[in-house]
């Protein structure tokens, strides 16, 4: 009996713990949707500027000028690696809001790639370089770019590029 009552508790302490865990809200895929990013994510700026160095290294090699670091991308690259972070997936979703704003701001014309899970510059910028879209940014009539490189909490690294061209 005594086996029983402590088979009996261990089992509604286990479905009380398992019951009480939090849900997380569900988002709808409105354009206006905000998401509040997690306080464990990780900003790699020495890892942003390392990858601006590969495209850059990339686009002297064909014959294009280097893109210059532009500070109003970058706080927007590095608002959207939070939301894809946060997200635990990649995505371009609210672009049209960061190109209206980016073109506020003196832009003509801009693009963006984002990427996730690369370990290291050059791995991102091969796989960029891989995808006809992808390159197409990189190899595009822009002047300058922003970079971010967002982990998450399990360490997985979250990349956007923004380009524009001035």
């Amino acid at each position: 009996m005594r086996t029983f009552t402590t088979n009996l508790l261990a089992i509604t302490f286990a479905i009380f713990l398992t019951s009480c865990s939090q849900d997380e809200e569900l988002l709808t895929s409105n354009e206006e949707t905000t998401l509040e990013v997690s306080a464990d994510l990780v900003i790699e700026d020495a890892f942003a500027q390392e990858i601006l160095v590969e495209v850059n290294k990339h686009r002297e090699s064909i014959g294009l000028s280097q893109l210059a670091y532009n500070n109003d991308s970058k706080v927007k690259a590095i608002e959207h690696s939070k939301y894809m972070a946060t997200k635990n997936q990649i995505s371009h979703d609210n672009f049209f809001q960061r190109s209206d704003y980016l073109k506020a701001k003196g832009a003509a014309r801009v693009s963006e790639n984002v990427a996730y899970g690369y370990r290291s510059p050059e791995e991102v910028v091969s796989a960029w370089l891989k995808s006809e879209s992808h390159k197409e940014a990189i190899e595009g009539d822009f002047t300058h770019s922003g970079l971010s490189v967002v982990k998450n909490e399990k360490g997985i690294a979250f990349f956007t590029q923004i380009f524009i061209k001035k």
